[in-house]
């Protein structure tokens, strides 16, 4: 399933307008990136309900709860790549998101509200596990032709979500998952990749 969300991203990157197109991609990694936090507060409150004799929602709240510093601010980073390259603050947290990015993150509540809260590793793994590689930055940088000081929240994570990716993927190994919470991890991974494959098209 990954390879739709690749090819989105080659279409993206190779675009001959990726100058014009490169902002409206901050702007839509922000509209993701701001809910994650709030994501996984959510996640650990629900997990925390659960978790008298659920040891997979006990497991999680301990998690989520360092993720979740691990996590904050973020998106206000990305606000600060934008203003570097002229986009104002105010204007950016004031526009609605796409429907496909509402829809991507709301999916994400429905499956921690009303499934199980550790879904929702299906939805930080996609977004932690395949950081950009410093190659790719490097292109964009150089077919944009925008500053470095566009490019720090893309170029901090290439570094940070290596590791945090690992820790992910090591933690869901030892998780006792039932098949049937494995299915829903499944499920939620699929559908979230298409999801964000849809919201990158949408950019062009």
């Amino acid at each position: 399933m990954l390879g739709e969300l690749w090819a989105a991203g080659e279409r993206l990157v190779t675009h001959p307008r990726i100058r014009e197109l490169y902002p409206e991609y901050l702007f839509t990694i922000h509209s993701v990136i701001r809910a994650s936090v709030p994501l996984m507060e959510t996640a650990r409150g629900r997990a925390r309900e659960l978790s008298d004799g659920d040891p997979v929602a006990e497991a999680l709240v301990e998690y989520l709860g360092e993720h979740i510093e691990e996590e904050r601010d973020h998106d206000a980073w990305l606000l600060d790549d934008l203003e570097a390259i002229g986009i104002d603050r105010a204007a950016t947290l004031a526009r609605p998101p796409s429907p496909t990015v509402a829809s991507a993150v709301g999916a994400q509540y429905y499956w921690v509200l009303h499934y199980h809260p550790v879904t929702l590793l299906a939805w930080i793994g996609l977004l932690e596990g395949y950081p950009p590689p410093p190659a790719l930055i490097d292109e964009l940088r150089a077919r944009t032709g925008y500053g470095t000081e566009a490019f720090r929240t893309l170029a901090a994570h290439a570094e940070l979500d290596i590791g945090h990716g690992d820790e992910l993927f090591a933690f869901l190994d030892g998780l006792p998952l039932t098949g049937e919470q494995s299915t829903a991890i499944g499920l939620n991974a699929m559908s979230s990749v298409h999801l964000l494959a849809k919201a990158l098209d949408e950019i062009e």
